[in-house]
């Protein structure tokens, strides 16, 4: 019996030994699994049919204390609108700064129907100073078609103010400039197409080869069976299935839920004007040795006045001598050797560099020109 115990407990402490391993090994190698990015296909593309639509108008805000348009075209206006109402009016009736002519624009949703309310974006195309206060006369918004999908008016709130005195002024915001939340009402349905009953397109909005099959085996995946293919790098083609027939809202709030592992190009966008950089997940250095040092050249002039002494001859007169004083500052740099795989690695590598986001731009347009920097460089 006892030695049949000291075998079973050498049996249970392989058996835990075999376990322990198991685990230590695939944490081990955890890290080396790489993580996939999947997004829903309602975020990152759209159905054939459902798209926005512009809206425009031209329209008065009347109502301004003073700060509205010096010229006659508002008037004009004004004078129009009350002459269809059966107001006979001349322009020196009217106080032209109390008017100021305006660009109503808004954006029509897919599927807006009559009685919807938009919020109004409204700026003016005069000169009028402020359209604080005031407040849009009806005003027909139109679509690219000419046709009239939308009324717009009510009082217009500029998020800020604007005044002003003799000598000093003050502004918050852009008082030219403002909105009316739910000033819009739609007027006309927009209409609208879901495919041709038989089949209907995926609009992909960052166009991808990879990412459009991805889709397209995922949706036949779920249906089981062929029903989608990509056509080319931004669309899919779908099949609608014969359980479908008839309720199409249903199959594309299926579609919509499915989640879609994207491919990601490699891209380092680098904006100038701010001095800002955004590296991808997918970028790579090439094992490259960089030295970074910078010139600092700097100017001082300090002026010296010259005065003439006590009983001097007449016609001397105090002179300014400026006296120039340049010293120039080169920092010295030795060779860095970086390189890296994943983002983490290029991060670390390019803050060993200690340079500012100035200097990182110029390295990484100079690691391009290289070849080093396996990734594309936007500029923007």
């Amino acid at each position: 019996m006892n030695n049949l115990t000291v075998i079973t407990n050498k049996l249970r402490n392989n058996g835990i030994c075999l376990v322990l391993s198991f685990i230590l090994l695939v944490i081990c190698h955890a890290p080396l699994v790489t993580a996939v990015q999947a997004e829903r296909i309602k975020d990152i593309a759209s159905f054939e049919g459902v798209r926005e639509n512009k809206l425009i108008g031209y329209g008065l805000v009347v109502g301004l204390d003073a700060t509205g348009d010096k010229g006659k075209a508002a008037v004009q206006g004004i004078i129009n609108m009350l002459t269809r109402m059966g107001v006979t009016l001349s322009s020196s009736d009217l106080t032209t700064k109390s008017i100021a002519s305006v660009i109503v624009t808004s954006t029509l949703p897919p599927f807006a129907k009559p009685g919807m309310k938009l919020d109004a974006l409204i700026s003016t195309i005069g000169d009028a100073k402020s359209i604080q206060g005031g407040t849009l006369l009806l005003t027909p918004l139109k679509g690219p078609d000419g046709k009239v999908y939308g009324l717009a008016q009510g009082p217009i709130s500029i998020g800020g103010f604007a005044a002003e005195g003799e000598g000093a002024s003050t502004q918050k915001n852009h008082p030219t400039a403002g909105k009316i939340p739910d000033g819009i009402m739609i007027e006309k349905e927009l209409l609208f197409s879901l495919g041709n009953g038989k089949d209907i397109r995926l609009f992909l909005r960052k166009p991808d080869f990879t990412t459009a099959d991805n889709i397209s085996r995922k949706i036949n995946t779920e249906l089981n069976g062929l029903f989608a293919s990509a056509v080319d790098p931004s669309s899919v083609v779908m099949k609608i299935p014969e359980q479908y027939d008839g309720n199409i809202v249903r199959f594309i709030t299926m579609i919509e839920k499915l989640n879609v592992e994207m491919d990601m190009i490699a891209k380092v966008i680098i904006n100038e004007r701010t001095g800002t950089v955004i590296i991808g997940s997918q970028v790579k250095i090439s094992p490259v040795a960089i030295a970074h040092g910078s010139l600092a050249i700097e100017i001082r002039e300090r002026p010296e006045v010259s005065q003439p002494l006590p009983f001097s001859p007449e016609g001397s007169q105090t002179t300014v001598v400026p006296r120039t004083g340049i010293s120039v500052t080169e920092q010295k740099a030795s060779l860095v050797e970086i390189s890296g795989i994943t983002l983490g690695e290029v991060v670390k590598a390019l803050n060993t560099l200690g340079v500012t986001p100035r200097d990182l731009i110029s390295i990484l347009q100079s690691l391009k020109a290289s070849g080093a920097l396996k990734a594309e460089l936007e500029i923007i």
